[in-house]
C-alpha cells in the first residue's frame, strides 16, 4: 500500500518527467513506435480514469494494452507479428483478465462491487463462460501459430500449453486465486510448467 512519504504533486512530476523521457526514446526508434507507446499511454491513462468500471471494456482495455505492446516490440525489432501470435495474446490476455475478475468476485463476495464497480455488473456465471471459451480459443490460436512456424520442437509445447491453461483454470476455480504473476510464481507446477514452455519456446525459435 502507498506510505505516503512521496507527495501527490512529486509523484506526478516524476510520472511526467519519464513520460517525456519515453517519448523522446520512443521517436529515435522509429515513428510507429512511437504512436504505439502514445495509444498505450493513452489507453492506460483512460483506463485508470474511467473505462475500469465498465465491464468488458475493463478486460478488452487490459487486452489492448498487452497488443500494443505486442505490436511496438515488433516495430522495435523488425519483426513481422503474425495473424496467429496476435490472436493468441489478445485471446490469453482476455482469459487471464477474466480469472482473475472471477477471482475477485468470489473472493469479495457481495463487497466486490466495493473494489471494482464492474464486478457488480457480471451475471453469475458469465464470467466463468467467458474463461472456458477463451481458454479453448488460446489453445487453438496457438497451436496454429506453432505450426505456422514449422518448428519440430514448438509443437511440443502445445500439451505445456494445455497443462498451464488448465492449471490456471483449476487454481481460480478452487479459490487460491487468479492474478497472473502470483499464479506463475507460487503455483510450483504452473511455474515448472511455464519454465519449460519458455525454454522450448526459445530453443525452437533462436536454435540454429
Amino acid at each position: 500500500m502507498p506510505s505516503g512519504r512521496v507527495s501527490s504533486m512529486a509523484a506526478g512530476m516524476l510520472a511526467l518527467a519519464l513520460a517525456l523521457a519515453a517519448v523522446s526514446l520512443a521517436m529515435v526508434v522509429s515513428p510507429s513506435f512511437l504512436l504505439f507507446l502514445l495509444l498505450y499511454l493513452i489507453v492506460s491513462v483512460a483506463y485508470s480514469i474511467r473505462l475500469k468500471e465498465y465491464a468488458l471494456v475493463d478486460i478488452f482495455c487490459i487486452s489492448a494494452g498487452f497488443l500494443l505492446r505486442l505490436e511496438a516490440g515488433g516495430r522495435a525489432f523488425g519483426v513481422t507479428i503474425s495473424e496467429w501470435l496476435f490472436l493468441s495474446v489478445f485471446l490469453l490476455a482476455i482469459f487471464l483478465s477474466t480469472g482473475k475478475r472471477l477471482s475477485e468476485k468470489d473472493r469479495l463476495g457481495e463487497a466486490a462491487a466495493n473494489h471494482r464497480k464492474a464486478l457488480a455488473i457480471y451475471p453469475e456465471g458469465f464470467l466463468n463462460g467467458t474463461m472456458y471459451m477463451t481458454g479453448a480459443a488460446v489453445l487453438v490460436t496457438y497451436t496454429l501459430y506453432v505450426i505456422s512456424r514449422h518448428s519440430a520442437v514448438l509443437i511440443y509445447s502445445v500439451p505445456l500449453c494445455c497443462f498451464g491453461l488448465l492449471r490456471y483454470i483449476l487454481r481460480v476455480q478452487s479459490g487460491k486465486g487468479g492474478d497472473p504473476t502470483e499464479s506463475l510464481l507460487k503455483d510450483v507446477p504452473l511455474f515448472i510448467v511455464g519454465l519449460a514452455w519458455a525454454m522450448m519456446v526459445g530453443w525452437g525459435i533462436y536454435a540454429p
